[in-house]
Formats: C-alpha cells, structure tokens, sequence
C-alpha cells in the first residue's frame, strides 16, 4: 500500500505543477475510475496456480481413461475376432462336412 501511495505521489506532483491540484485530482479520479473496471475484469478472467493445476490433474485423468479404454477395445476387438474365427471355422466344416455327406 505505502508503494502504491508513493508511485502515485510523484505522477501527482508532476501533473500539478503543470495542471494545477484540482484537474490533477480531477483527472486522477477519472483514470482510476476507467482502470479499475477492466482491471478487475482481468483478475476475474486470469487463471490462478489452483486452476492451472485443476486443469493438468483433468487432462492426466483424460489421458489414462483413454488409454484404459484403448486397452478395453482391443480386448472387445480381439473377442469378436476369435468369434468371427470360430464361426468362419464352423461354417467351413458344416459345408465340408456336407458335401463329404453328398459323395459317400
């Protein structure tokens, strides 16, 4: 706070000089009232160390769901292709089977 009133007072004491203390004050007044609207603005907008890390710990969780369920789809796809297989292997010995019937 005491910086603040500091870096405040030199600006003051030049614009005085020139301007005169009551536009000086006057003007002051007017720029704070501006900046403090969008700068209040940019502190609600910025993100803090707490979102940020919020932010990684979501996108390591994302990151190892979708590997479990890259782990999960090969599991299904390898299941339907033995499936597939046993079927593809039965339909061949039913019709060769079949056929065998037929000639005998």
């Amino acid at each position: 706070m005491y910086s603040e009133a500091k870096e405040t007072a030199r600006p003051y004491k030049l614009l005085s000089d020139k301007l005169g203390g009551d536009t000086t004050t006057a003007m002051l007044k007017y720029i704070d009232q501006k900046a403090e609207p969008a700068v209040e603005a940019n502190i609600k907008s910025m993100a803090t160390k707490n979102d940020i890390a919020l932010e990684k710990y979501d996108l390591t969780n994302l990151k190892f769901d979708i590997a479990s369920q890259k782990g999960e789809l090969k599991a299904d796809t390898l299941t339907w292709m033995f499936i597939f297989w046993i079927g593809q292997v039965g339909a061949r010995l039913w019709i060769l089977f079949f056929f065998l019937k037929k000639l005998i």
